[in-house]
Parts: C-alpha cells; structure tokens; sequence
C-alpha cells in the first residue's frame, strides 16, 4: 500500500534542526466551489497574487532550505495560468510535488499536463455522500466531477487520495462514503475535524462537532479504519484528530507514533498567494504573518521572524483551561495551533481532544463550544467562543472564557528548537506514557512485563496464523 506521501513524514531529527519539510503553498484564492466550510473564504483572485518569476524565487529559497514536499493549493490552483511551470519547477528541484483540489472541471488535459509537469500526487476534497457534498461545495454537480476525477487520476497512473472535512453533516455518512472509495480504487483517505474559521464561523452551529460527540465519534471512526485496511485503504488523520486516547497509536502511523505538538514553523511553513508567510497555512493572518517575500527572503522570515517562533519555543505555559495540567502538555500543547486559536484568539487549550473527552468522561462531565462573537466576514478570519463544562444533566460546572484568562506570552531567549520527551505505548492499557516511566501512569502496570506479555501473545498470533496457512493450502492441494 503507498503512503500519501512518506517525504512529508517529520523524524526527530527535523524537530533538532527546524527544517520546513512540508510546505503547503497557496499559489492563487480563486476558486469555482462555494465551500461553506472554508477556512480562506476563497472565491476572487487575491490582490497583488505572485508573479510567475517570484515563484520561482520560492522555490528555488524552499530547496535550500531543505523543503522535502510541496502541496499546492487554492482556491484552486489549476486557475492559476502557471501553474504547470511552478509544478515544473518543484520537481526540478527534487522535491515532491503535491496537489489540493475540489476536482470541479480539473479535466483530463490538465491531469495529464500535471503528470508531464512532475505532479506525484493529487488529493481530492470529498466531503460526504453526494447530496451533502453537493451542498457544502456549492455545486449540485460537484460530487459526479470528484468520482469522475479519481477515475482519470487512477488511468493515468497517479497516487491519488481522497481528503474529507468531518462535519454534523458527514460524520455519519462515512461507512458508506468508504464503499464508494473503494469501489473507485482509492488507497488513501485523510480526514479532518471542521475548524471554526471562515465560512465555517458562520455556518459553525450545523457543521463542527461538539466535544462531547468525539468518544462515539472516534470509536465509530476506529471501525471504519479496520474495515477500510482490509480493503487496502489507509485511513489518515489530520492535525486535529485524536489525541492521546487509546487509538492514538492508530491515528498517527508513519510518523513517530504519536502526536507531538503543532509542526508549524517548526516543520512545516504556509505561503499565501501575496507573498505572505506562516508557520501554517492555515493559520489566521492577521495574528501569524511572518513576512512577506515581496521584501524579505524566505530564509529571514524562517530564521528571524518571531511569528515562526512560538512553535519551536513555545512550553507549557501557555497551557490554560482544560489543557493546563494535562499529562500530555509539554508533548502537545494544546494539539493543533489553528484548531484552538480559531476558538479563543489565542492558542493554550483545545477542547476537541479525545483523551481530555474521555477523562472528563470519568468524572461525570462533558464539554461544549459556545459562540459569543461572529468573524467579520474577511479570508481566514475567525468569531470567538467560550467553553462550557457540565454534567451529563446539564448543569453548568464552569465557563472556560478566553477573554477572563490572561494571555501568557513566552519569552523566546534561548533559540534552541522544541525538541519533545519522547513517548512510550503501555500495551496494557494503550496508553502513551514518557520514557521516564518504570510503570505506566494509567493502569499501574510494569512496562517491561506487560510489552513482554503483548510480544509474547503477539508470537503465539503469528504462530497460529502460520499452522491455519499451512491448512488451507494444504487442503487446496488436496481438492487438486
């Protein structure tokens, strides 16, 4: 089975040497989709959009920088007129090559126009069954363009995969939106929770799942993951999936096992169509620009710039509302910058956490977002919610209000890159635990004793497995 992409994949030495491995590039806003989940409420060509030879210039800083894998996005990118050149460019360069699309009349001379250019891999946005596709793009024909663009992608011989918004609307459309990918041969399927940004702030009541919803909404999604393996589609997760609960070993396969904090600025970078750069592309500008690359280098803005900093510095004092204590806090802090920062105006506490839903779980509780002020209406603006705890029959415990708690601003004296405590899976339990720990911190067990168990039963499995082989082809020798 082919990974999405295995260059993109941050190792522990990229976190030392703060290295912009995946870049997510922006290349125009406009776009033919009326998505009422976008983040950049794309639509119109954004003012003062690149020239062709200041993208080069992009590249050519990207390269040196030690950038392993390029997406390009929109908008929609194949609006913009060079887009090939710039696809060209990329892989001259020996970096891979990706692309973001909504697929609406991304024909089959363009697919093929990519593939000359040096496309690796193209991923298409697919949002639920075709009714609710339909109506989350904008387009009553949008569905029908997607299928049909995953058809040519897998006729021309072009990794391909399939990338999903999880909203009230979709989340439990999934199983069968599983059917129709495998029916059209598709191997990799990344989901994502919807993000209170943009369109989404304004439509956020009938599209973002609550917190509370994530336990049965992971453990539905865990079945779909093992169904889909066995039909040889990976399922993927994004940035705001997960962590730390017990699938979290599941979620993040192919990198190092485990959330380990936002990779903006830090391991990955976004370019906007302008210019502009973030440590994240998706991350708001007004609070994130870095610079521009119309008047500084990329290199100055990667290197200098204090806007990238807050990922490769940042610590746990940050931390507040139900992050604040949390066991995993100096490993992820908070979990995905644009995920929480959208919410609160500022990052430190995520509530779309599986570990932090199913401790609250425990206790009797539950959380919910709430929304007291609406975005204003501009490219990846953001409203501002408050948090609300309570008990399963509704009373109030406490209001996590951004607002009423003071912001903490790290002091970034020591340049020296963030570098995680690693972590360990306790196989009693599935937990994570740090290296430091003799006996896991959730179920009391040894580590040493209980990974010797699971290697133990593991051995027995295979053993099994290999005498039940031997079996059926014996058998089918003799039926010959």
């Amino acid at each position: 089975m082919e990974a999405l992409s295995s260059k993109r994949y941050r190792v522990r030495d990229d976190f030392k040497t703060a290295r912009p491995v995946y870049v997510v590039w922006e290349i125009t806003l406009a776009c033919n989709l009326k998505c009422t989940h976008c983040g950049s409420r794309a639509g119109k060509v954004r003012p003062g959009e690149l020239t062709t030879e200041q993208c080069f210039e992009v590249v050519d800083s990207l390269k040196k920088l030690g950038t392993r894998e390029i997406s390009i996005i929109g908008g929609e990118a194949f609006l913009r007129k060079d887009w090939l050149d710039i696809i060209r460019r990329i892989d001259g360069h020996g970096m891979e090559c990706s692309m973001q699309t909504g697929a609406y009349n991304l024909t089959e001379k363009r697919i093929t126009d990519a593939k000359e250019a040096g496309i690796k891999n193209i991923g298409v946005s697919i949002d639920g069954l075709p009714d609710v596709h339909n109506e989350i793009r904008g387009r009553k024909d949008s569905f029908e363009q997607a299928i049909t663009c995953l058809g040519l992608l897998k006729k021309h011989n072009i990794v391909s995969s399939v990338n999903t918004t999880i909203t009230k609307k979709n989340k439990n459309q999934l199983n069968e939106l599983l059917d129709i990918l495998i029916a059209n041969g598709v191997k990799n399927w990344q989901v994502q929770l919807v993000v209170a940004m943009g369109n989404a702030v304004d439509h956020s009541d009938e599209l973002i799942i609550q917190p509370y919803e994530l336990i049965e909404f992971y453990d539905n999604l865990i079945q779909i993951y093992r169904r889909a393996l066995a039909n040889n589609v990976l399922v993927q997760a994004g940035n705001n999936i997960g962590y730390f609960g017990p699938y979290e070993h599941i979620w993040r396969q192919g990198s190092v096992g485990y959330y380990s904090g936002c990779g903006a600025g830090h391991t990955a970078l976004g370019i906007e169509a302008d210019g502009v750069v973030k440590g994240c592309p998706s991350l708001p500008t007004t609070d994130y620009t870095g610079g521009n690359i119309k008047n500084m280098s990329i290199e100055d803005i990667w290197n200098y710039s204090e806007e990238m900093f807050f990922s490769r510095y940042r610590n746990k004092n940050e931390m507040w509302g139900g992050c604040k204590g949390c066991y995993y806090e100096t490993s992820c802090l908070a979990g995905c910058s644009w995920t929480s920062h959208v919410l609160f105006g500022k990052r430190g506490n995520n509530p779309f956490c599986h570990h932090r839903a199913l401790e609250l779980h425990k206790k009797g509780q539950k959380e919910r977002i709430r929304k007291i002020k609406e975005a204003e209406g501009t490219s990846f603006d953001y409203g501002l919610y408050e948090v609300v705890v309570e008990d399963f029959n509704g009373n109030i415990i406490e209001v996590q209000t951004p607002t009423s708690t003071p912001t903490i601003v790290n002091e970034y004296t020591t340049r020296i890159p963030r570098d995680p405590e690693p972590l360990k899976l306790c196989q009693s339990c599935k937990n994570h635990i740090y290296e430091s720990s003799e006996d896991c911190d959730f179920c009391g067990e040894n580590f040493e004793a209980s990974t010797a168990k699971y290697e133990k039963n593991l051995a027995h499995a295979k053993q099994v497995l290999i005498r039940l082989e031997n079996l059926i082809n014996l058998d089918k020798v003799n039926d010959e």
